[in-house]
């Protein structure tokens, strides 16, 4: 016989036995029972203050009797274990813990059919021996999980993601359903990772057992909202920053957790016995709750050992979504960036038409460096500009706009493009921080009839003629700016009324693992409409080129003569 097991028969004769000697109200009687007996065992009153220990208690957990007898719980090292025992007092069911010593089964005790306390019944040997090898068993046991849990959880920068990533990995070794509710960016919070008030929450991801299933919807509205009312397990965990467990098993210990009166139904229906809730807090913020629950005779609820583990995954998990939030909340300081520079290219002569175009990529919430602009110069001229800063996020959005400034400083000294992009060179190269970037800029005269181009590592830019292919333009290319190298030349066009000039990024040809040639090649092929309006033009070549998902952001300028 497994010696639990074998431990858990015995804790149930000793309660009997004890049951048998309170009812003739001779302590003498009690302590001659229990003292006789092979197993450590103790007696609590229903204010959880001990009463009795046997012999074999004391040898068993290293406490003398004059440590133990007369004090609260509280006031001894197996006060972790209090949640456990009141819930063995509510309502009648044994449970397991271990706190303070060696693991015990408790029961509670009755006379007259009311409540006469707790015993406390040792399932483990008293030798320390043992009780050595059971706990390095048990941390063991714990540090494997935790250890698996690292390779599972976390494993992107998605908020949702993450969440269903704990949510998957507690069903069914933790739980029988778990859910995983987060705050709204904004949240009022108190010091220490607590929240104010009963804020909504929106329960981001849902695991559950199989049997759990017809009772999904209206135990979880997955991706929905929730409001977790006042005093319910999960409202006490967001106001105290600690784990709350709860009995479900009496009307009254069942109202408590629900999230709202429609839960207190589900979970009858659904079988549900205990609930754990945990608060995800990171760096000293509240994320939101990490809530687990499992079905009636499914386990013996949640242990010391259970919340401790939980806990421990909990923290591991908030780090993961405040880091994604983080990153997220990153990102939108980029976008917002970006928009704000990409917004319209410039104040352009009115002799110039002009069409641009910004898709993100379609495979990453990352804010990559792609950006335009226009400067106007003297005699009709316009300066066109392209380019992309290596890197993505805030960085590189940041970069972007120092580069759009200092190109405008330098453009305003009306020099040629390939001495335009020496200065932003030089200038970039003193800065040890900034990324280095493609550059390609085309200098518009429609007076003289010119196009005069120079590059800085960019991709050519396309000449477009109604009805005949797209002609990509030789342009001498430098190294890219922030090198240091210089080297830039110029190369020039006619400018011609019917032309359509196109400046684009990487990402509107590029395809991982294919030659560039090639996808310059494909861009050169087509035939796209240059008689009609630009917007529609940058349309039709997105529909040809873009892929549903870009690997990388695509940034188009399209310029053409506007006719007297």
């Amino acid at each position: 016989m497994h010696p639990q097991a074998s431990g858990r028969e015995a804790a149930d004769a000793s309660a009997e036995a004890a049951a048998a000697a309170l009812a003739t109200g001779s302590a003498e009687l009690l302590g001659q029972v229990l003292g006789q007996l092979p197993v450590g065992v103790g007696l609590l009153d229903p204010d959880l203050r001990w009463q009795y220990v046997n012999p074999a208690f004391v040898l068993a957990t290293g406490l003398s009797q004059a440590e133990l007898v007369g004090r609260p719980l509280a006031g001894t090292p197996q006060a972790a274990a209090a949640h456990t025992l009141r819930l063995v007092l509510a309502d009648g069911r044994p449970r397991e813990a271990a706190a303070g010593g060696p693991r015990a089964r408790y029961k509670r005790l009755e006379l007259a059919g009311r409540p006469a306390g707790l015993i406390a019944v040792l399932l483990e040997d008293a030798r320390p021996e043992d009780r050595g090898r059971h706990d390095l068993e048990q941390a063991r046991a714990r540090l494997a999980m935790l250890h698996a849990a690292a390779g599972r959880i976390g494993t992107t920068l998605d908020i949702d993601t993450t969440c269903t990533e704990l949510a998957e990995f507690t069903v069914p070794g933790l739980a029988d359903l778990t859910t995983v509710d987060v705050l709204p960016p904004g949240s009022a919070e108190r010091d220490g990772g607590t929240v104010l008030g009963l804020p909504r929450l929106r329960r981001t991801a849902v695991a559950c057992a199989p049997e759990l299933r017809p009772h999904l919807d209206a135990l979880t509205r997955p991706g929905g909202t929730v409001r977790h009312r006042e005093g319910s397990a999960a409202a006490r965990s967001l106001a105290t920053g600690r784990p709350v467990a709860a009995n479900l098993l009496t009307d009254a210990g069942l109202a408590a957790p629900a999230a709202d009166a429609g839960d207190l139904a589900a979970y009858r229906a659904a079988g549900i016995d205990s609930l754990l809730v945990v608060p995800l807090t990171a760096r000293g913020r509240l994320a939101g709750v990490l809530s687990l629950a499992r079905l009636r005779g499914s386990s013996l609820g949640f242990t010391e050992d259970d919340i401790t583990l939980v806990e421990d995954l909990a923290g591991r998990a908030a780090v993961s979504i405040d880091n994604a939030r983080r990153y997220a909340h990153s990102q939108d300081i980029a976008l917002e960036l970006q928009r704000a520079l990409l917004a319209e290219p410039g104040n352009p002569h009115p002799n110039l038409e002009l069409a641009s175009r910004y898709l993100a990529s379609g495979t990453t919430s990352v804010v990559g460096g792609d950006w335009y602009e226009t400067v106007r110069l003297p005699f009709g001229r316009t300066l066109l500009v392209i380019g992309d800063v290596m890197g993505h996020g805030v960085e590189a959005a940041v970069d972007m706009s120092n580069y759009r400034s200092m190109l405008r400083y330098v453009a305003a000294m009306d020099l040629p493009p390939h001495r335009i992009l020496r200065q932003l060179d030089t200038l970039v190269s003193e800065d040890e921080t900034a990324r280095p970037a493609t550059c390609l800029l085309a200098l518009a005269d429609p007076g003289r009839g010119r196009w005069t181009f120079s590059s800085a590592g960019h991709l050519p830019p396309a000449l477009i003629v109604a009805g005949e292919p797209t002609e990509l333009v030789t342009v001498p290319t430098g190294p890219p700016l922030g090198t240091g190298f210089g080297g830039y030349e110029q190369a020039t066009r006619d400018l011609l009324p019917e032309q359509v000039l196109l400046l684009y990024t990487d990402g509107l040809v590029e395809r991982r693992g294919e030659d560039i040639d090639a996808s310059l090649a494909r861009l050169a092929g087509l035939r796209l409409p240059a008689t009609g309006a630009l917007p529609g033009l940058l349309d039709a070549l997105l529909g040809e080129l873009a892929p549903r998902a870009a690997e990388d952001d695509i940034a188009l300028l399209a310029a053409r003569v506007r006719r007297r």
